[in-house]
């Protein structure tokens, strides 16, 4: 018989500020991500949570996207150091994605870079440490800098109704953030960053919030903004949520340290894009992307399409067969979708198996093997 399995809390494992509102609206699961919680369901199906993304609005915690922060009259130097995409023109108020790989060309993070100043720079990270990589990275080029990990706890507003209902707390000017922008606005008297972005493919916003420590008439901050919200989104249906994984991997969304890790390079990751200037700047493991560029690379992120019973979520990989029974890749993220009526999937696929249309195999875990071609990513809507 199986027994609940609880998660012992400690130092080492953060709540935030809306944990105790999560509680309150029936969080079922939660996993941990850069020391901190992170709701992962609400008592419903994944394919429910699904639909009402799609369809209405949600709210959710997502503050273990950890800030590192990073200022002073050398921050740009650093932050460029760390990256193949060029920042040189990057302005005040806008977000951009970023891979920071090794000296080996190897991912370490794909985080969203966000420009606050000339002088200041948040690193919205994704599960792995670079604020140890950045004080390393800048003790040992003796680069005039500062480096925190400053109490910003983002809470993800997501759903096509997301803006209306963001417009009736903060007003019209939250139609002006264009997509991977950001704009600050004022909250109860605090200064509150406010960005036009979210892991989803939905239309969607994301609070970068600062106050931890500070109240509201006898109620912590980040309850008040929680409750603001929740009684603002009753009109628009609003519910909690999470990162969904159906809308993730239909949007092509990657996650680090699962459908990729330092193993893999920017290139296999199809981010090709963010590194096409990487000939103008220094940084670390500019060597290696040059010589990886020249010889090619052997795999390469793609879509899966599949056949068979709908998968639940993979907890271990589904392996990836090519028709003539060769090894090709593995699922590390699949589910079924109910709006393409198939099973999907993401999966390093072999250079000479990762063209569209290819078919191929997936072996699922009754051990049968399942009919199934190479999509686009996204998957078509």
């Amino acid at each position: 018989m199986k027994k609940n399995i609880k998660l012992n809390m400690s130092r080492r494992i953060r709540r935030t500020p809306f944990t105790n509102k999560v509680e309150q609206c029936g969080v079922s699961d939660f996993t941990v991500v850069n020391h901190m919680l992170l709701p992962k369901g609400f008592k419903k199906s994944v394919e429910e949570d699904y639909w009402h993304l799609n369809e209405h609005v949600q709210i959710w915690d997502v503050s273990c996207q950890r800030q590192v922060q990073i200022s002073g009259p050398d921050a740009q130097k650093l932050v460029q150091k760390m990256t193949p995409r060029s920042i040189k023109n990057m302005a005040t108020g806008k977000c951009f994605y970023i891979p920071i790989i090794d000296e080996n060309a190897g991912m370490i993070n794909d985080p969203v870079l966000l420009k606050l100043d000339d002088d200041m720079f948040w690193i919205s990270i994704a599960d792995s440490d670079i604020l140890l990589w950045a004080k390393g990275l800048a003790l040992g080029s003796n680069f005039d800098v500062n480096i925190v990990e400053p109490d910003v706890y983002p809470l993800a507003v997501q759903g096509p109704k997301s803006e209306a209902l963001m417009v009736s707390i903060f007003g019209e000017d939250i139609k002006k953030i264009k997509f991977f922008n950001f704009k600050i606005f004022d909250f109860l008297g605090t200064k509150q960053i406010i960005a036009r972005s979210g892991y989803s493919r939905q239309d969607g916003f994301e609070i970068y919030f600062k106050g931890f420590e500070e109240h509201f008439n006898g109620v912590e901050l980040g309850e008040k903004l929680w409750d603001i919200i929740w009684k603002a989104g009753q009109k628009f249906n609003i519910s909690p949520g999470c990162p969904n994984l159906i809308d993730r991997i239909e949007a092509g969304l990657l996650s680090y340290g699962n459908d990729f890790t330092k193993e893999n390079n920017p290139l296999e990751c199809n981010l090709e894009k963010y590194c096409s200037e990487c000939e103008n700047h220094e940084f670390i493991g500019r060597e290696a992307l040059k010589k990886i560029k020249l010889e090619g690379i052997k795999q390469k992120m793609r879509g899966i399409l599949f056949e068979g019973e709908p998968c639940l979520a993979t907890g271990k990989p589904l392996s990836v067969y090519s028709e003539k029974n060769k090894k090709i890749g593995q699922i590390a993220s699949g589910i079924y979708s109910p709006r393409l009526k198939k099973n999907i999937g993401l999966s390093m696929i072999l250079k000479d198996y990762w063209d569209i249309g290819q078919k191929l195999n997936v072996e699922t875990y009754d051990g049968k093997k399942r009919k199934g071609i190479i999509t686009t990513l996204p998957f078509p809507k």
